[in-house]
Formats: C-alpha cells, structure tokens, sequence
C-alpha cells in the first residue's frame, strides 16, 4: 500500500485548523493509503496545540516553541523523512490549514502520480470558499507578472497568460495538465523528488519557496502537474492577513531572492528598477509600512 506524509504548519488559525483536520481525516479514510499527519505549530497564542491534543490526538504535533514561518516549518518533517530519521514516504503532501480536502482529493491525487511516474509535484484544484475557481497553478513570473502586481500594466489583462494564469476551461475539464508550477497551499509531492532536490530553500521565510522547488524539480527532469478532478477549498491568506505590512515585505524579499536564483541579469534589472521606482515612491501610511518599504527597496538592490 502507497504512503503518505501529510505536513500542516499552523499559526493562529485555530478554528480553521480544525475544519481543515476533520476534512483531512474523513478523506485520508476513503484513500488506499497509509497516512501519518503532522502538525507544527508555530507557536500559537490562540490555544491551538491545545485543540491538535484534545480533538485530534490522531495527529503528530510539533512544538518548536518559536514561529519557524512556513519553509522552516515544513522542513522540520521534510528532513527527517529526507534523513532516514523517519522512513521517506511514496509521497508528502504539504497542506495550509486554511485548507478543507473535498471527498475523494486523496485518492484522486495518489492516482495521478501512479500514472505519472516522471511528476515530482502535483496539486489539485482550488476552490474559494463559496465553491467558485481559486487559480491553482501559474506559470514561472518573468518580466510582466511583478508589474501586474505593482500596477503597471492594465487590469484588464490581470487573468491572462500575461501574468501567468491557465485558462478556465484547462480546470473545467478534469483533465490533469503540465504547469509550471502549483500553489503551495496544498502541494503534494513524490517521495523520490523530494530525496534527489532536497525540502524546501530555507532562505525563503515565506512566499516563492514552491515556485523555487518546482524550479528545482524541472532542473532535475521532474514534472509538474495540475489535477482538478482533486478538489481542495482554500480560504486563503488567513495566517499572513494577520500582519501585512511584515508579510508584504516578507512576500518582495522572497521574489527578490527567487529572481536572482532562476532568471537573468537583464530580467532581475528591469523588473528591479521596476519595484525600486514604486516603493520608493509609493507614500507609507505608517512607520511599519516604511520599514517594509526600505527592507523592500533593499531586497531588489542586492
């Protein structure tokens, strides 16, 4: 029977850590698998630990004691399993905890990867709360995806293959299809990819770690895939809402870093002028805003 490691790293979300473990359990029964599910937490004030203990004792928990962020929390299993410290499973699925795995996403994923032996991760379909498409997998960003974000470049063309987006109607037909890369927040991957590239890059805090790790995989002859017949509801941004200014630099500091590791010179100078010119301009409402701002700047200067 196929393996699965099952990895939530939560921060302050009790309540939808708790939907998102009864999900996960109710599918992971239905799945021809065997299933162990971590959970670290990341230090929570909001009686987390106290749920994972009481509600799910099915569930491993860690406690380091201090907020890793999402990269060190991850790989704090990630690198046992890579070890040998705890046995590598056929496959380990990364899984945010505002996350609810519809019936049957388990088994529908495990299914794909036997029929594609050559795909090192795989996710699957999002959903928005209220049922309706969340966009699941992007291309590799270059040059104009950034200024989209910034921007500068019409809004009309935000959904378009010009930032990165998949066509609706490639989700629309069940059908799995080749990406660049998945959403992190709920990314499975083979067992096998992870012990030839290695966890997550820990100098990511957070954000771009799994566009960085399906890189990682392509440069290594591993695939990516997409496979909405798997279904996964998303609420999306429930941990990092909680401080935006912090996360905002948090989220350029890490483009900045996946920019200078996988493109060009002349396309890390373009889109550089690009991020310096506007947080250099753009007016902060706060002296928390500024520091994100210079930490900003900072990032694209290196």
């Amino acid at each position: 029977m196929r393996t699965l490691a099952v990895v939530i790293v939560s921060w302050n979300v009790r309540e939808l850590l708790d939907r998102c473990l009864a999900a996960l359990q109710a599918d992971l029964a239905r799945a021809e698998a065997q299933a162990q599910v971590w959970v670290v937490d990341n230090a929570s004030s909001d009686d987390s630990e106290t749920l994972v203990r009481e509600k799910h004792p099915w569930v491993r928990l860690e406690t380091p004691g201090e907020n890793l962020g999402f990269v060190r929390g991850n790989n704090l299993i990630l690198n046992r399993l890579r070890a040998g410290t705890l046995t590598l499973p056929d496959y380990v699925w990364l899984l945010n905890p505002d996350t609810e795995v519809q019936p049957g996403a388990t088994q529908t994923l495990l299914d794909f990867f036997t029929a594609h032996p050559r795909a090192g991760l795989a996710g699957p379909q999002l959903l928005n709360p209220d049922g309706t498409l969340q966009q699941s997998a992007f291309r590799f960003p270059g040059l104009l995806q950034p200024l989209f974000d910034l921007g500068a470049l019409p809004a009309r063309f935000y959904q378009s293959r010009w930032n990165g987006r998949y066509a609706r109607s490639r989700y629309a037909s069940g059908r799995p299809f080749r990406v660049d890369h998945p959403l992190g927040a709920a990314l499975m991957a083979r067992g096998d990819a992870l012990a030839q590239v290695g966890p997550l890059d820990e100098q990511f805090f957070m954000y771009c770690e799994e566009i960085d790790w399906a890189w990682r995989m392509r440069k290594a002859g591993w695939q990516s895939w997409l496979a909405p017949a798997a279904e996964v509801l998303h609420h999306g941004g429930a941990s990092t809402g909680q401080a935006r200014p912090q996360m905002t630099a948090h989220l350029w500091e890490s483009r900045a870093r996946l920019y200078r590791k996988h493109r060009g010179a002349l396309t890390r100078a373009l889109v550089g002028a690009a991020v310096r010119r506007h947080f250099s301009r753009h007016a902060a409402t706060s002296p928390e805003w500024e520091a994100a701002h210079r930490r900003i700047v900072k990032a694209w200067s290196a």
